[in-house]
This record gives structure tokens, C-alpha cells and sequence, in this order.
């Protein structure tokens, strides 16, 4: 008898191992189709999303705007040195003043490629087919008269701050001699959207010349006042992805758009929707006013 209760016992027990390796199993599956698919967890180190998003915040990100992303030759990431992904269609497109996370995409100013390991978190000021400009400090979107875009405070802030403090000899496209651009006055920009065609000249394809680039694999080169795509002349080009112009909240301290260029669509991760956590960076403490704030 008790050699019988020892083979019940026994049986008992594997059963209710592969009963939980079962549900352990599935528990991942879920865990991986809704890290994918629909959301994401990113820490925030820090506060260029000022008051809005602080340094210590933790956000859910919903990747269903603009939709999820995958790598389609997993587990290889890039291809020929780029990263290749497909997107799904999302719920809806990304709108002016979402907040978004996003690959970075200039590591290297000379080129665009994604970094996979360096996320950055920024609000969606411009959207594909905008014209984007900054006039004495206040973001604006041609056609789009009285919309606030980004943290209108700072702006006004900027705005009567001296002209002189802001000609920073940094800000895109890097080309004081054609664009004297700065932090303050910035553009018109166009910003490139999918099948989009532009008259490509001398003095524009500085601003356009590394999204070309991305696109094509092709170097973009000035040769007797012409523009070559490889070896090809071109006067015009359509575009094949859309592009986004990203600003954080605290103007005075971001490294964005305004100095690097826009965003490809293949970048983005997807748009922040809720601080679920917060800790702040120096004490480590939670700081429980934040916790579960909208976005």
C-alpha cells in the first residue's frame, strides 16, 4: 500500500508540474504578444519633457499608435548593416502634440541609422505634409493658425529672451553659410510624407539629403550644381516613409529635431499614454503624486 501511495504521490506531482509549466508557458507567450503588439514599459533619465514627463517617470507606451512594429528576419535585426522592420496598422496615426518614444536616429550626424539601444522621448510637433517653423520662439505649423503646439510657457519664455543667446552654431541643418537658423527662428521646414514628391536643388537637399539617403542606400552628392542620387541626376524626389519633427517640452534644455532633423516613421516605438510609476533620480524615493498620470 504505501509503495502505491508513493506512485500516486509521484504522478500527482509531475502532473501539477506540467499543469504549471503549461500555464508558465502561456503566461510568457501572453507576456511577449502584449510587449510586441500593444505596450511597452520605458524609464525616463531625463527632464527635457519637463513639467510634463519628469526624470524617474515610468510610462506605458501604446504601440498601437502608430501601430507595432517587428523585425521580419528575427533573430538577424539588420540586414546589409540596416535595421529592417515591418508595422501593423494601428488604431490611428500619430497627431500633433502626442508624445512619443522613439529609436534615435543620428548617432552619427553624417547618416541615419537606428539605435536600438538609445530610446528617446519627445512630443510630436509636426506631422508628414507640415511646414514647421519657429518664430520668435512659438512652434507653428503653416495653415494651422492659433494651434498650440508643445509647451506654449516656454516658448513665450524664449520669446523674450535676447536673439543673440539662441544662434547656437548647431542647430539643423549645420549650415549657417544657406540656413542661419537658430533655437528661436527656425525654418519653414517642410516635413516629408509618404509619396510626397519635391523639387530637390543645391540649397534644399541640405535638408533632406540624409532622409533621401536612408531611403535609397544611396549617397546624395553636388557635382556642378547638380544633385546626383548615386550616379543618377535627379530634380525632384518622392518619398518613400513619413517623417515627424519631435521637441521636448523644455525647450531650453532638449536635444531634438531643432538640432538633429526629423524622425523616420520606421523609428518609432509608439505613443506614451500614462506614467505609471515614479521614483525620483537623486533620493531614489517614490514620488507618489505622479503615479498614474495621463498623458
Amino acid at each position: 500500500m504505501n509503495g502505491r501511495r508513493g506512485r500516486i504521490s509521484r504522478e500527482k506531482f509531475w502532473k501539477e508540474v506540467r499543469w504549471w509549466g503549461i500555464i508558465l508557458f502561456f503566461a510568457a507567450v501572453l507576456a511577449i504578444v502584449l510587449r510586441v503588439f500593444l505596450f511597452s514599459s520605458f524609464k525616463v533619465p531625463s527632464n527635457s519633457m519637463f513639467p510634463t514627463i519628469e526624470g524617474g517617470d515610468y510610462i506605458f507606451v501604446n504601440k498601437q499608435i502608430p501601430g507595432p512594429r517587428i523585425f521580419p528576419h528575427f533573430p538577424k535585426v539588420r540586414v546589409d548593416g540596416k535595421v529592417i522592420t515591418k508595422r501593423f496598422k494601428g488604431i490611428r496615426e500619430i497627431r500633433r502634440n502626442d508624445i512619443i518614444v522613439f529609436n534615435f536616429p543620428y548617432t552619427n550626424r553624417e547618416k541615419i541609422d537606428m539605435d536600438l539601444n538609445v530610446n528617446y522621448i519627445k512630443r510630436c510637433v509636426a506631422i508628414p505634409g507640415d511646414t514647421f517653423y519657429i518664430e520668435n520662439g512659438i512652434y507653428k505649423v503653416r495653415n494651422s493658425p492659433g494651434e498650440t503646439l508643445g509647451y506654449a510657457e516656454y516658448q513665450q519664455e524664449m520669446s523674450r529672451k535676447p536673439d543673440g543667446e539662441y544662434r547656437e552654431e548647431y542647430v539643423f541643418p549645420h549650415d549657417s553659410a544657406h540656413y542661419c537658423w537658430t533655437a528661436r527662428d527656425f525654418g519653414p521646414l517642410y516635413v516629408p510624407k509618404k509619396d510626397g514628391r519635391l523639387q530637390i536643388d543645391t540649397i534644399n537637399y541640405l535638408l533632406y539629403s540624409n532622409l533621401i539617403a536612408y531611403e535609397t542606400d544611396k549617397s546624395v552628392t553636388v557635382s556642378d550644381g547638380n544633385i546626383y542620387l548615386g550616379d543618377s541626376l535627379i530634380r525632384e524626389y518622392t518619398f518613400r516613409m513619413n517623417y515627424y519633427f519631435m521637441a521636448g517640452d523644455y525647450i531650453f534644455d532638449s536635444v531634438d529635431s531643432r538640432y538633429w532633423g526629423l524622425v523616420p516613421e520606421d523609428h518609432i516605438i509608439g505613443k506614451s499614454v500614462i506614467i505609471w510609476k515614479s521614483k525620483d533620480i537623486e533620493t531614489g524615493k517614490y514620488r507618489w503624486r505622479r503615479f498614474f498620470r495621463i498623458l
